[in-house]
């Protein structure tokens, strides 16, 4: 008769424990048998670069070097182009207003008249696209079924590929003329105001500021609206929901998510485009009539020009290396005051959309 399995033990073990317990001893505390200790992993050896990657890599590398290092020399030959006419300027160059180049010998020029009217139409040009581009990016996103806001932000889109000449033509043939009697009517009943007076080129309501600032407006619409556009789009869905369901009105959902969340991007877009304002050259030129008689006086209803108008008008002076020379001075500070612009404008859309 055989002795029951539960009193056997193995042979070969004299305590009576089995081979398992033998593996692996017994914890003293809970009386069985431990895990067994895990194994090292095995060292992964490094895995080699792909030729492909590396190429990609130094491309990439280099690519972003090259504009780097263009941007530094367009700089550095700016520098060196404009010491020689800034030497023989007989005039302050940041405060005169007058611009005398054509003897290179007797030079007398100064950017105060430049940088006023450039600023001038490019603030009235974005008083005038930011609310704008604020409500067609707000319809797109908040408003418009998707079948609809798809086209309409291609239309709008649309306008960034128009070329600045056509603009220029447009603005100085049919749009100054359809909006004469309104400009006269400002200019004859606000004429007590300081921006509203009687400019330079008066009798002349056409080729002024306020109609450069409007066609500028135009222009850089398509840029502040599609970039807030993006932004807006970005407005976390759990937000906008948790709104609704606590029984808020769509604007109020605009008011208290979409508009917070996007305030930056929104503004880092009106700065991109007062960088493309700032630097438009021949719409302006076309446009801008020449002061008779008296330099800006910041009334919108003045003539004038921008840094990049002037340089493109006066291009037959540029036979003369010194007298070349004043124009590229003007264009350096141009070039710092857009960086400067741009650089601002992508940090803060940067910094919102990460």
């Amino acid at each position: 008769m055989r002795e029951p399995s539960s009193t056997r033990t193995p042979t070969g073990d004299p305590g009576g424990r089995s081979s398992s317990a033998q593996a692996f001893p017994e914890d003293p505390i809970t009386d069985k048998p431990a895990a067994p200790a895990p194994e090292a992993p095995a060292r992964k050896k490094p895995s080699k670069v792909r030729a492909g990657d590396r190429f990609f890599k130094n491309l990439t590398t280099g690519a972003g070097a090259f504009i780097v290092a263009l941007i530094a020399l367009i700089g550095i030959f700016l520098v060196v182009q404009a010491i020689p006419a800034l030497k023989a300027d007989k005039a302050n160059f940041l405060f005169n207003h007058g611009w005398s180049t054509g003897d290179p010998a007797n030079m007398s020029f100064g950017i105060a008249d430049l940088a006023e009217v450039t600023v001038a139409t490019s603030v009235v040009a974005l008083i005038i696209a930011m609310p704008v581009s604020l409500g067609i990016a707000l319809f797109l996103t908040q408003y418009a079924p998707p079948r609809l806001a798809r086209p309409f932000a291609y239309v709008v889109d649309l306008l960034a590929a128009v070329p600045s000449i056509i603009f220029g033509l447009w603005g100085i043939l049919v749009f100054a003329p359809a909006i004469e009697p309104f400009s006269q009517w400002v200019n004859t009943t606000f004429s007590w105001i300081p921006i509203f007076a009687p400019g330079n080129v008066a009798p002349n309501v056409r080729g002024t500021i306020f109609t450069a600032g409007i066609v500028l407006a135009v222009m850089i619409l398509p840029i502040i609206t599609s970039l807030s556009r993006e932004v807006f789009e970005r407005t976390p869905t759990a937000q906008i929901e948790g709104a609704l369901a606590l029984g808020a009105t769509r604007w109020e959902v605009i008011r208290t998510t979409v508009l917070p969340f996007g305030k930056a991007g929104y503004i880092g877009a009106s700065m991109l485009g007062l960088g493309r304002a700032l630097g438009e050259t021949i719409a302006l030129a076309v446009i801008l009539l020449v002061p008779q008689g008296r330099n800006f006086d910041w009334s919108l209803f003045d003539g004038g020009a921008t840094f990049a108008s002037k340089i493109a008008q006066n291009y037959s002076e540029f036979n003369n290396p010194t007298s070349a020379g004043a124009y590229i001075a003007a264009g350096l500070v141009l070039f710092v005051l857009t960086f400067l612009v741009n650089f601002a404008a992508r940090s803060i859309v940067g910094k919102k959309l990460r």
